[in-house]
């Protein structure tokens, strides 16, 4: 919006409309004596200022957004019955965020962190929110490890500052680790922009279609700008220079008019194929290979629109793995289910209980219809009409057709169970089919960054444990990381 835009709109008020007749002095009794409480507009600034926070997230607290369009390429009605799926040329307004996961909000944008993927579908049939990471895969597998997770990336209770003893203690003892931290440490950890990296679901959602058939899905999208990334050593600089370079990239080239695009890719599993595919097909530490699924393309998306506001459109951006739509639903994986009580709860707590009735949460191809009501910042959107189901007056009805099918073929007693294994599951074979995958110039350089971060460590058994993962993931591997943190650290 330019500055033209505000020219001749009336006199300044307070928040109750009433005109200012003195922005600029604060009422006092007499001159130079103290401030009077009567002065309300004063009181009102000053209270408004205190209170222009709401709490930052836990995690993915620094990100950057934008609007666009999602459109469909291919025809995938066989697989799902979403509507926003349903025709090839089919247009979908979408708000994407991305974010580091960390940082906090004042932190720098290039750092080696992974990169968060939150992307809301404003749909016919309501919001659907995919959220994910620029990897496919993540440290963990199971939800209850997370905030034991996330307080080693965050800051010591005593230090008040990120330890390496906590970051590799925790890794080193979370052998499931060793892909995701193989990911992070490699070219790809720290991307050159937002612009210039792959998105992914990276779990394991439902796909079902007009006939119950049941598949589950894996979410790519591919930058059509080409991967590109940073050193560790360029990103030390940039980061110095220029704390926002991410968010100032994405603005920037949308104000250019260079809207950046990504092409959107699903590996599809028919549901029978689960039980025995020989990695656990919702375990989120594990990828597909694509010679057992290849990659269909389905979608483009483009962004190519900023916000108006950052702090209304970004920061009061709430999303969650639960909004689902018909055709589309979790999964068994343990990680997501518990991402489906954890996203809503912490915007529930950090916005408010009318979050999603924010601007850019609402649902706009679509109207919400529900009997929540009240709470703070509650607009009266409902009228007088009646809050319970079911009820006679007209009211908003149930549709007895659930948004996705039932998983079947649990059996057993209840308890704290791991994750099942499948015939070639363990924790390290697919962090070393990736290091193998690599040239060795990216070999090199993910040890180079690997043993950096390990030097830091204060005690030898953690540093050695540390190690061991990458030994039991690659021989290779792991002789090379001891070499050089051994070197490192004299």
């Amino acid at each position: 919006m330019t500055q033209e835009a505000y020219v001749s709109q009336g006199p300044l008020t307070t928040e109750a409309g009433a005109p200012v007749a003195d922005n600029q002095n604060s009422e006092t009794a007499g001159v130079g004596g103290p401030v009077l409480v009567q002065d309300q507009l004063l009181l009102e600034k000053l209270a408004h200022f205190n209170r222009e926070r709401i709490p930052e997230r836990v995690v993915h607290a620094r990100g950057a957004g934008a609007y666009g369009t999602f459109t469909v390429t291919a025809d995938v009605t066989k697989y799902t019955r979403a509507k926003f799926l349903s025709e090839i040329g089919k247009e979908t307004e979408v708000f994407l965020r991305f974010s580091t996961v960390a940082g906090n909000l004042g932190a720098a944008d290039a750092v080696r962190d992974p990169r968060g993927w939150a992307m809301k579908f404003y749909t016919e049939e309501g919001n659907y929110d995919l959220v994910g990471n620029n990897t496919p895969v993540f440290f963990i597998r199971d939800a209850i490890k997370f905030p034991d997770f996330i307080h080693t990336q965050k800051r010591d209770p005593y230090t008040g500052s990120q330890e390496a003893d906590n970051v590799f203690d925790f890794w080193g003892l979370s052998p499931e680790s060793t892909h995701q931290v193989t990911w992070l440490f490699g070219d790809r950890g720290i991307p050159a922009s937002y612009r210039h990296m792959d998105g992914f679901g990276s779990h394991t959602f439902q796909w079902n279609n007009e006939d119950g058939e049941v598949f589950w899905v894996k979410y790519h999208f591919k930058t059509d700008q080409g991967i590109k990334n940073l050193t560790a050593e360029e990103a030390e600089i940039l980061a110095g220079k220029d704390p926002d370079s991410h968010q100032r990239d994405l603005r920037e080239a949308i104000e250019r008019g260079e809207f950046p695009t990504w092409t959107a890719y699903v590996q599809i599993m028919p549901a029978a194929d689960a039980a025995t595919y020989r990695f656990n097909p919702f375990d989120l530490t594990k990828v597909w290979p694509h010679a057992d699924y290849p990659l269909i393309e389905y979608g483009k998306l483009e962004l190519n629109r900023n916000p108006e506001n950052i702090f209304a459109e970004v920061e009061q951006s709430i999303f969650s793995p639960a909004h689902f739509v018909p055709g589309i639903g979790p999964s068994p994986d343990k990680m997501l289910q518990g991402r489906l009580f954890g996203y809503g709860d912490a915007h529930r707590y950090r916005v408010g209980i009318n979050a999603d009735q924010l601007p850019v949460n609402r649902p706009k191809a679509t109207e919400a219809r529900s009997h929540g009501r009240d709470g703070f910042l509650y607009d009266g959107r409902h009228g007088g009409a009646k809050n319970y189901e079911p009820n006679s007056f007209g009211g908003p009805f149930q549709t007895n057709r659930p948004l996705w099918q039932p998983f079947t073929d649990f059996t057993g007693a209840t308890g704290n169970h791991p994750t099942p294994v499948h015939a070639e599951d363990n924790d390290f074979v697919q962090a070393g089919n990736l290091y193998r995958l690599m040239t060795e110039d990216e070999k090199e350089r993910l040890v180079k960054n690997l043993a950096n971060a390990i030097s830091g460590v204060t005690r030898d058994d953690i540093a050695e444990r540390a190690i061991n993962n990458f030994r039991q993931a690659d021989a290779d591997f792991g002789k090379r990381l001891e070499v050089a943190v051994q070197a490192l650290r004299g």
